[in-house]
């Protein structure tokens, strides 16, 4: 199912043109963004505001349709972040471009969407420089 335009834009304004994940710009970025579905279609998430988020294609390909992964610290099993019902800043911190998990769910989506991978810090390394990371949410 396509998502209608008008919706896709709504999503677009509300995440401020950034990854609801990992606070990626979606400016200078050569990749479109995706409009996820943060509770996967497949597991009957609606096409409706309240369950969608823009993602970068890194976070989107990676989430795929999944809800939760294991804590890497624990082990157990977590809930992935939920952009419309998590805050943020409860969940993850920044060291320096570094995306840190303080939480189960925010280390089970760090690790599930590989965030710290090292194409992911080099390009937050360019957005610092250019004014764009950390983003203003997430500070």
């Amino acid at each position: 199912m396509s998502i209608p335009s008008s919706l896709r834009w709504q999503v677009i304004e509300r995440a401020m043109n950034r990854c609801e994940y990992c606070g990626l710009s979606q400016e200078g970025q050569e990749a479109v963004f995706h409009v996820d579905h943060v509770y996967p279609q497949s597991l009957g998430g609606p096409t409706e505001s309240e369950n969608l988020a823009l993602a970068c294609v890194s976070c989107s390909l990676r989430k795929a349709a999944r809800v939760g992964a294991a804590d890497p610290t624990t082990g157990s099993s977590a809930p992935l972040f939920h952009p419309r019902r998590d805050v943020w800043n409860l969940h993850f911190r920044w060291n320096a471009s570094e995306l840190v998990g303080i939480t189960p769910t925010g280390r089970a989506t760090v690790s599930a969407l590989a965030m710290n991978r090292p194409i992911a810090i080099s390009i937050r390394r360019e957005e610092s420089l250019r004014g764009r990371h950390p983003p203003p949410r997430h500070l």
